[in-house]
């Protein structure tokens, strides 16, 4: 590959379709103020750089970036990128990542609203985002030991997997379809109403009113925390550990629980009996 390092620039379209090159010490900044310094490259490395300027890398092919720091001035990152790769990066520009495919996301931090928007293949591990709102319309997306603090996560995804993960987050997975969360704590209030097709495998659930006007829910091994007016009008079934403070009007399915919480059933109720809970059997 051809080297380029230890340079300034600050120029519009600085490296505009560069090919088969290392960037390496690269610093995009500068009073010029110019925009979109790696626009449509292929086959490109950037390692150890700082990129502070608007859009630096828009329809990019094969692009890896190592131990690169993005700062609030670099807006709109990465967007229609395919087969991009992020290995120990901080990124804090707003909007970093979008329409973007083949991604891979490894000891990285992301702190940008509206983060991760309608991409596809993402392989995000051991790394920590911020974001208001994330990963909104993505699909196939397998992550591994993610920190996760925000709002509005994971709102109509599909194909999601997510394993050992801490997610402080609200109105979480709303109308996803096709989601398995193991071996994780979920924080927050209103999680996956109008999911279709969701399961969660030994996993800490915490918050108000979770699992509501849901379709195909699945619990394996999962535990509440101030779960109130839970499964309201969603088709649930499983094995709760310990108990709820209340459920809901559910609609139908069977579920296992140590302690049967409050049921409230109204005069809205639309189970027609299709709904079970039963105390676990102690041997």
């Amino acid at each position: 590959m051809k080297l380029v390092n230890n340079v300034t620039r600050d120029d519009e379209r600085a490296f505009y379709g560069s090919k088969d090159t290392h960037f390496d010490c690269v610093t995009i900044m500068g009073p010029a103020d110019g925009e979109s310094a790696f626009k449509e490259c292929h086959d490109i490395l950037i390692t150890n750089s700082r990129l502070f300027l608007r859009y630096p890398c828009w329809h990019d092919t094969n692009a890896q970036l190592i131990n690169c720091i993005l700062n609030e001035f670099s807006r709109a990152g990465f967007w229609y990128d395919d087969n991009i790769s992020f290995e120990n990066v901080t990124c804090t520009g707003v909007k970093a990542l979008r329409e973007s495919k083949n991604i891979v996301i490894n000891n990285s931090k992301f702190i940008s609203p509206e983060f991760a928007w309608r991409c596809h293949n993402i392989s995000f591990t051991n790394s920590e985002v911020e974001s208001e709102y994330a990963f909104f319309e993505s699909s196939d997306i397998r992550i591994e030991n993610m920190k996760f603090k925000g709002k509005y996560s994971f709102q109509y995804v599909k194909n999601l997997v997510i394993r050992n993960s801490y997610l402080d987050t609200k109105d979480a997975f709303w109308h996803s379809e096709h989601v398995e969360i193991y071996d994780s704590i979920i924080k927050g209030e209103y999680l996956a109403w109008y999911a279709n097709d969701i399961a969660f495998i030994n996993c800490k659930i915490i918050g108000t009113q979770p699992i509501c006007y849901a379709k195909n829910v699945k619990f394996i091994d999962c535990t509440f925390e101030q779960a109130d007016f839970a499964f309201e009008y969603s088709e649930v079934n499983g094995n709760i550990l310990g108990t709820m403070i209340s459920i809901k009007n559910p609609l139908s399915g069977t579920i296992e629980i140590d302690k049967i919480p409050t049921m409230i059933i109204d005069e809205f109720d639309r189970s027609n009996g299709k709904f079970n809970i039963k105390e676990k059997k102690i041997w």
